[in-house]
């Protein structure tokens, strides 16, 4: 479950300095220049407080969606959801993105009524559809839905305020999506008495991203914010999320990020093609392999105890005796006239687009077995240092499987050059694009030692393209970690935090 804590035992369990800047939000929101939050949560009821972080992809990627294993590490920087229940039958956000303020409200009834056009997750699909300025809100309101269909028989609130505020930067492949789901999920199932194993938290935003939001993301990200623990890896399989454990970092070794300044998104059409595609793959071994098939609905359903349905299921082997079979590119149309259609339920196939399914394809059985490898290298590190060109290189490989799937970018790979030119030799052993690709960071395997010169890397890649980088090299605890925080009034009223 994600706890839910009063102020002294947090204090006692040292957690409460990860619930800082969300306090000194609070604090300052009498002095903002908009005056609709100097009353946005009042004095005289309870407060809510929880937070989630982003994460970097240290292996894995985009292979979760076909069931792979994946290590992601919790980043410090994190999103905070700070609620307040209210009489007015309201869901009421206000977020601060950027240097600005903005709002959305809904009828917090309507998002219950199940015969009403908000009250299902495709109906708040269809309705945020049309609303491209308030997309931002669909991440926010969806889980919101869900945790309180999820305490239906509780006593739920009349309405809700919920205040957003974040570090995690938007469209760099950190989760920062991720981080808001979790944050907005844990704090509103505690609110309503209704708190959530955080497993099932991270399987709930997941589906709200892919059903409510409309993209087609894996679950790692989810997992990792809510279940992510601080300095460690979460090892993951992703079928569809089993944690098998948490990986330590070698003392002397650290995982940075750079990111690269270009946005990137899991709803943009390269990273949704190669989903597809992969898909597209499986169907097509699927089929060779006589696996029995049926139409369901706009989908198919294949008997699959061979695979269970993921890719990375597949052996070298297995893969090696059908690839040839597997057409480098094939167009929608094509693939649809002869499939019927995928297994995958968040990604449709356009009959006018190409696919890159030999690529795709590949991609994931190699990078669960990258992963595999990876994770036991780690484990040997502090006795073999010499593990580490082995782990770069693995990093490499999987880097250079992102460009072949056609998710690279002209600046990660810049990146992921300056710091093979640096090398072993100064601390350097190895960097890969990250997440959905097509941008975003790029996460790299250093000493502790090369930190300064990590950075001097971001200095010359922004000197060289004019484009803004930070540098992530602190790890922070998952929202499960840290829980939810509870303030009472006369809390609220002192200067105790």
């Amino acid at each position: 479950m994600i706890p839910l804590r009063s102020l002294s035992n947090v204090r006692t369990a040292g957690d409460l300095v990860w619930f800082q800047p969300a306090l000194h939000r609070l604090r300052a929101l009498r002095h903002e220049s908009d005056p609709r939050l100097h009353a946005f949560l009042s004095a005289d009821s309870p407060v809510y407080i929880a937070r989630a972080p982003g994460r970097l992809d240290v292996m894995g990627g985009i292979a979760d969606y076909s069931g792979a294993r994946v290590l992601e590490l919790p980043l410090e920087c994190s999103t905070a959801a700070v609620l307040q229940r209210q009489d007015s039958p309201r869901c009421d956000i206000a977020t601060r993105r950027g240097a600005r303020w903005q709002f959305f409200s809904v009828p917090l009834p309507s998002l219950l009524e199940r015969d009403g056009s908000l009250g299902t997750p495709a109906g708040l699909a269809a309705w945020f559809a049309g609303r491209d300025t308030d997309r931002w809100a669909s991440y926010v309101v969806g889980i919101v839905q869900h945790c309180l269909a999820r305490a239906a028989g509780r006593s739920l609130p009349a309405g809700l305020r919920l205040l957003i505020d974040s570090s995690v930067p938007e469209g760099r492949g950190v989760a920062s999506s991720a981080a808001l789901e979790v944050a907005a999920g844990a704090v509103v199932a505690a609110s309503c008495d209704s708190p959530m194993p955080a497993v099932e938290l991270a399987a709930a935003c997941q589906a709200v991203e892919n059903h409510v939001v409309g993209a087609p993301c894996g679950i790692m990200d989810q997992m990792t914010s809510a279940c992510g623990q601080r300095d460690r890896l979460l090892r993951l399989r992703c079928q569809p999320g089993t944690i098998e454990g948490y990986v330590d970092i070698p003392e002397g070794y650290r995982f940075y990020g750079i990111d690269s300044g270009i946005s990137h998104a899991v709803a943009g059409a390269d990273y949704g093609t190669v989903r597809t595609a992969a898909f597209m793959g499986y169907r097509m071994i699927a089929a060779a392999a006589a696996l029995p098939a049926v139409r369901d609905g706009t989908r198919v359903r294949v008997e699959d105890p061979r695979w269970g349905g993921y890719l990375a299921n597949l052996t070298q082997p297995e893969f090696a005796a059908v690839s040839s079979a597997l057409p480098e590119e094939m167009s929608g149309a094509e693939f649809l006239e002869r499939y019927d259609g995928l297994t995958d339920t968040a990604t449709q196939v356009r009959p006018e687009r190409r696919y890159p399914v030999r690529s795709a394809t590949e991609h994931p059985i190699r990078e669960h077995e990258r992963v595999e490898r990876f994770g036991g290298l780690l484990g040997v590190l502090a006795e073999q240092p010499h593990a580490a060109v082995e782990l770069g290189r693995l990093m490499d490989e999987s880097h250079n499987s992102y460009g072949a799937c056609g998710l690279g970018s002209d600046g990660t790979d810049r990146l992921v050059d300056l710091v093979a030119a640096e090398g072993p030799e100064h601390g350097l052993f190895g960097a890969k694009i990250t997440g959905g690709g097509s941008g975003g960071t790029v996460a790299i395997l250093g000493t502790n030692e090369a930190e300064a010169l990590v950075r001097d890397v971001a200095a010359r890649y922004h000197a060289e393209t004019g484009r803004d980088t930070a540098v992530f090299r602190d790890s922070g605890p998952g929202a499960a970690e840290t829980g939810v925080l509870l303030l009472e009034p006369d809390e609220l009223a002192s200067d105790r935090w």
